[in-house]
């Protein structure tokens, strides 16, 4: 249970969807909508005076974007809670969000009972997201199923990426020197790189490894 009320404003620039927050929000005696906002600036501006515990922030406001406000928010206050709320699903943009400093990110579709547990989720530690974004972020750290290497090549592959010289790759996984240097040769042809550094780099950005 909590015993305080959470402090949140709302960063927003459609009208009707932040009144509709602050008005679902200020329904529930555990939080309290301190102040809402059209702009980041404004919202930065007041942070001291608001002194939010949560931020609900939207990504495309007039002016200042909400990543780059989600970043001096947490650099000036790394204890502030931001949840996103966008109509974005794009990866790059929720991958943005949350290297900037995001605990959460929701979808403009969420209900208002969705968002009211988002914030309770936020409240005992969680980082809530919309299904589809998790899904999104699961799927990033997961290995390119659609991988034109073997499993024996991204084995390879891993340990070269790891530093490991052909003949620590060939003792590591019990085979000879020559098979490593055929093994390595095919992974060169297969991502069409000439190089250590090229295929360690493709591999990484395709996620091969």
């Amino acid at each position: 249970m909590n015993y305080f009320r959470s402090r949140i404003i709302i960063v927003e620039d459609n009208d009707a969807v932040r009144e509709g927050f602050a008005l679902i929000i200020n329904s529930i005696s555990n939080y309290v909508v301190v102040n809402t906002y059209d702009n980041a600036e404004d919202a930065i501006k007041n942070l001291k005076k608001d002194r939010p515990d949560i931020v609900i922030m939207d990504l495309e406001l007039p002016g200042m974007n909400g990543i780059e406000a989600i970043s001096i928010i947490k650099k000036l206050n790394s204890g502030i809670d931001i949840i996103v709320n966008t109509i974005y699903e794009n990866s790059d943009l929720v991958f943005q969000a949350l290297c900037a400093g995001a605990n959460g990110y929701l979808t403009k579709n969420t209900s208002h009972a969705e968002l009211l547990e988002a914030i309770d989720e936020l409240v005992n530690g969680g980082a809530p997201m919309s299904y589809r974004i998790a899904k999104m972020v699961v799927r990033s750290f997961q290995k390119n199923p659609n991988s034109p290497l073997s499993a024996r090549e991204t084995q390879v592959l891993e340990l070269l990426s790891k530093g490991k010289s052909y003949s620590m790759i060939a003792e590591e996984l019990f085979i000879t020197k020559e098979t490593a240097k055929s093994h390595i040769k095919n992974i060169y042809s297969k991502l069409q790189v000439n190089s250590k550094s090229e295929a360690i780099a493709k591999a990484t950005q395709d996620k091969l490894i």
